[in-house]
């Protein structure tokens, strides 16, 4: 997985970063495949605003969340992010190709 941070109007220092990829690391073990994450961390006085856009296997998922925390704002953008993720692969799942007589050919 990787995940680009940048800064608007705010300086990404090394910890936040740090915490980015913390954080941010329990999304990877949704999907097997290569996933890009960009993330932007904003000052919108009073809160603090982070957003990130996600990239798989040709779709991509947006959030953003805002706190008067960067750290919470942080925390709340990966969890938005893990909710999406799991709705995305609930839809690629087809529960309707269950075993059937109808699909096996069984009928009595």
């Amino acid at each position: 997985m990787r995940i680009e941070t940048h800064g608007q109007q705010i300086e990404v220092t090394p910890a936040l970063r740090d915490y980015v990829q913390t954080r941010l690391a329990r999304l990877e073990r949704h999907f097997e495949q290569p996933i890009e994450v960009r993330v932007l961390l904003s000052l919108d006085p009073p809160n603090h605003c982070a957003e990130a856009t996600v990239g798989f296997a040709g779709r991509t998922l947006h959030a953003d969340a805002a706190a008067i925390d960067m750290y919470a704002a942080i925390d709340l953008l990966a969890d938005k992010l893990d909710r999406l993720l799991v709705k995305h692969k609930e839809k690629m799942v087809d529960h309707h190709r269950g075993e059937s007589p109808a699909r096996s050919g069984d009928f009595a």
